[in-house]
């Protein structure tokens, strides 16, 4: 079952979501009917840390829909810390915009925070706040906005078994500062060895310090494991930004070393990395421009007092192949007319 999954959602993924000629452009499978645009509304984005290629993408977005539906927006860098996203919440409460977006940081974290949003009475919605996605999610946010992350684990881990078969060592890289990373790990470890493969370690280390901990702990593992290490799987693609460097000083080639593929969310040093063979195999990749559109239309109806749409956005398997058939492109961007249909329920 597992095997069939990742084949139907990779092949529709690499059909559709990353163009390949043979298709036309497919049709929008977002919501298409909604409030129109609030007029002169102000809004502010938190961003967990920018330095995060997913972050970054769907902060993009979100400039880019802002555009379109007439509103001003400032952004806000967390800078990767627990206390630089509790000052960033603060900061944004102190602006009093008509509504807030919380980008890629867990709403538990920040709960105290957050809470004074709440009771300032500013929407809120938010990408990538905690692992109940859609509509109503917890710490007062009006929508979460995500793919289906225990999919998107699910693949990259198949992926992984597809690649290896039966002699798949995997280390898995998360981060328990985050609960939806906790649970892409655990999903991805019980894929793996329900298919018959070998997780090695499963390592914890904070997304926010990879520049400095991934090199040491690629040695350290290398060591540790050797030829047993055959496969690295992360729930996001900062974690291999770092890897590359100590495999190529230990002389190993991207080939020969463990092959790198990550759980989320498609970022443009990943899609770089892949194109050039170069210690990463695979992303599965969010629309996360898309994101930022949807995340604009979901505040809209939070402002609004209107119903969340209970959207959720498809993930898309990135290959080397995939890459090779869009030309220049470093972004995972649905060949939809997204952009159109938020503009026609906009009425822009």
């Amino acid at each position: 079952m597992l095997k069939r999954t990742f084949m139907a959602l990779s092949a529709a993924a690499l059909l559709t979501g990353l163009g390949l000629p043979v298709t036309a452009e497919t049709a929008f499978d977002g919501p298409t009917s909604g409030p129109k645009a609030a007029e002169g509304k102000s809004i502010v984005v938190v961003a967990g840390d920018l330095k995060n290629g997913g972050i970054l993408g769907v902060t993009n977005g979100v400039q880019e829909a802002v555009g379109t539906i007439g509103w001003d927006v400032r952004v806000l860098d967390g800078a990767g810390s627990i206390q630089g996203r509790t000052g960033a919440i603060g900061q944004a409460l102190a602006l009093q915009p008509d509504g807030i977006i919380i980008n890629g940081f867990d709403a538990i974290e920040q709960q105290a925070a957050l809470e004074g949003v709440v009771n300032a009475g500013i929407p809120m919605v938010a990408w990538h706040s905690g692992p109940k996605i859609g509509c109503d999610a917890p710490g007062g946010i009006f929508a979460n906005v995500s793919t289906d992350a225990m999919t998107v684990s699910e693949v990259a881990a198949e992926w992984a078994m597809d690649d290896g078969a039966d002699g798949v060592g995997a280390i898995i890289f998360t981060d328990s500062t985050y609960q939806i990373a906790i649970d892409k790990a655990d999903r991805i470890k019980e894929t793996i060895e329900a298919a018959g493969g070998t997780v090695l370690e499963y390592v914890d280390t904070p997304i926010a310090d990879t520049s400095a901990r991934m090199g040491p702990l690629t040695t350290s593992l290398l060591q540790k494991y050797g030829d047993q290490w055959t496969h690295a799987l992360a729930i996001n693609d900062l974690y291999f930004d770092f890897m590359g460097p100590a495999l190529a000083a230990a002389g190993i080639s991207s080939e020969d070393g463990p092959q790198a593929g990550s759980a989320g969310d498609g970022s443009e040093a990943a899609f770089q990395r892949i194109r050039s063979g170069n210690y990463q195999t695979i992303t599965v990749a969010e629309p996360l421009n898309l994101q930022g559109w949807q995340l604009v239309d979901e505040l809209n109806r939070a402002i609004q007092g209107e119903p969340c749409s209970g959207y959720v956005t498809s993930p898309a398997l990135v290959t080397e192949e995939g890459l090779a058939k869009l030309g220049d492109s470093n972004q995972f961007d649905p060949d939809s007319p997204y952009r159109e249909a938020y503009a026609k329920i906009w009425g822009k």
